[in-house]
């Protein structure tokens, strides 16, 4: 094989790597590429540079390729320039400094298998937010945990679990009405409450950790994206401030988000400012966003960050949020369109007609 039909075949990966995300299916061997798009778009813009090398001027073949290659970086690169520096903010920056009204929030998956508990304390103490968020807690982590915060958060919600899809909440702030709801699957827990800020006024907040399309459990998307259509529901139909946190097993710019943001009318704060690549901790290469955090309108950022590595395959996710209502105009995002709705529903009859079926 000669050069030039390497790069030929490098040039068609990319291209079928592409096109992927146009198949509708939730097979997970079709949604995992959704995953490495970052990746995929190095990639892609890599494999048109090199072409160049033995382009022929004379070939109509050639020419071709490259623009089919120049498509594909270009759709690549439209779907991840949010999480660039050169798009504008979401979640525009605080413009007052109120801390009766401000929120700190730290989520962590610190990996159910991880035995170095004393790494995650420490972070908590140096980041010291006012709301942790843990998941793949089990018996071991609710114990150490707790033990280690010594009395810090007073108030807690806490859901131990064996199948790495436990949760512990705690929150120095005072919840109401906290409510542990399994939305698509008995085993599988979400967390909603009412949270109160010093200034009295309320949150609603959603924890969420849906299973992912995985070849050995659960080899489709179906349950995953239920679960975030009735969580996006839950936060439109909101009469209160929303924020919706947790590990998503899902990338920021996938089909399933994009349509969770749309129909919620939640934000990202992380738009115009960075991916905020939590997993995989052990990997500097196959890294991308997993763990999220979206808010509605009436909130102004204070700061974003990933923490230290903890033992787990996830980093910390931090964020500081600001309640600011009366700037929410400035914010609002779109309603979403009929279609949007429809699709929605559609993903949640979905997995309820799976449920049925078994």
């Amino acid at each position: 094989m000669s050069f030039k039909n390497i790069l030929q075949l490098l040039g068609a990966i990319a291209v079928v790597l592409t096109l992927f995300p146009f198949v509708a299916s939730d097979y997970w061997w079709i949604r995992i590429f959704d995953f490495p798009h970052v990746q995929l778009t190095i990639f892609t813009l890599v494999a048109f540079l090199t072409y160049f090398f033995r382009f022929n001027i004379r070939s109509w073949r050639d020419y071709a390729f490259v623009i089919i290659l120049a498509a594909c970086f270009l759709f690549q690169l439209v779907k991840i320039y949010p999480y660039t520096p050169f798009a504008s903010f979401e979640v525009g920056n605080n413009e007052q400094v109120n801390f009766n009204r401000s929120l700190s929030i730290m989520a962590t998956n610190v990996l159910q298998k991880n035995k170095d508990s004393k790494k995650v304390l420490d972070e908590v103490l140096v980041q010291t937010p006012d709301l942790l968020v843990f998941t793949e807690t089990n018996e071991r982590w609710k114990k150490d945990i707790f033990t280690g915060l010594q009395g810090r958060y007073p108030y807690k919600v806490e859901i131990p679990l064996d199948n790495t899809y436990g949760m512990l909440l705690y929150s120095r702030f005072r919840l109401i009405d906290p409510q542990i709801r399994y939305l698509v699957d008995d085993s599988i827990p979400s967390i909603h409450a009412l949270l109160v800020l010093p200034s009295e006024e309320r949150i609603q907040l959603h924890v969420i950790h849906p299973t992912p399309p995985m070849p050995q459990h659960n080899p489709r998307s179906i349950d995953r994206d239920a679960e975030l259509m009735i969580v996006a529901k839950m936060a439109k139909e909101s009469s209160y401030p929303v924020i919706v946190t947790g590990d998503f097993n899902d990338v920021a710019w996938s089909q399933s988000t994009s349509l969770f943001k749309e129909v919620s009318g939640l934000l990202d704060p992380r738009v115009g400012r960075g991916f905020y690549n939590t997993f995989n901790a052990n990997s500097w290469l196959m890294r991308w966003p997993l763990d999220h955090l979206f808010v509605s309108e009436e909130f102004r950022l204070l700061d974003i960050k990933t923490g230290n590595h903890v033992g787990s395959d996830h980093l910390p996710f931090y964020a500081k949020l600001s309640l600011e209502p009366e700037t929410a105009l400035e914010q609002r995002e779109e309603e979403a369109t009929d279609e949007e709705m429809r699709d929605a529903d559609k993903k949640i009859r979905k997995e309820q007609e799976e449920e049925q079926k078994e």
